[in-house]
């Protein structure tokens, strides 16, 4: 099999707080039920298309009394940026969360153009 390497292809990454409700009583902390937080992050460069984007958790600080239930993932992904999601439901507590993410995809090139 051969693999073919896009030389336009560039990645950028990032560390970033999605919420920290454990001092001031915030919903995630002291809520139940389903309970949803976004973060909006913006590329150092926009892409030429919007690029592949993984996110994971870097800090996880969470109750431990009742089972640990939660989703994390990017949605809205654009050639700008794209939304860190985290969900949580039922009696999880969750104190602080932080991701890390990593975004893959093709930079643009002087040489691009759109023809309407």
């Amino acid at each position: 099999m051969k693999r073919l390497r896009n030389p336009r292809t560039g990645v950028d990454q990032g560390d970033v707080g999605v919420f920290s409700d454990f001092e001031d009583g915030g919903e995630m902390w002291t809520g139940s039920g389903p309970r949803e937080r976004r973060r909006a992050v913006q590329f150092s460069a926009a892409f030429a298309r919007p690029p592949a984007v993984q996110v994971s958790v870097s800090l996880w600080d969470m109750d431990t009394s009742a089972a640990i239930r939660a989703e994390l993932v990017a949605e809205n992904i654009t050639c700008e940026g794209f939304e860190v999601v985290f969900r949580t439901w039922a009696d999880s507590r969750a104190a602080r969360l932080r991701a890390a993410w990593m975004a893959i995809g093709e930079l643009p090139h002087a040489d691009d153009w759109d023809v309407d």
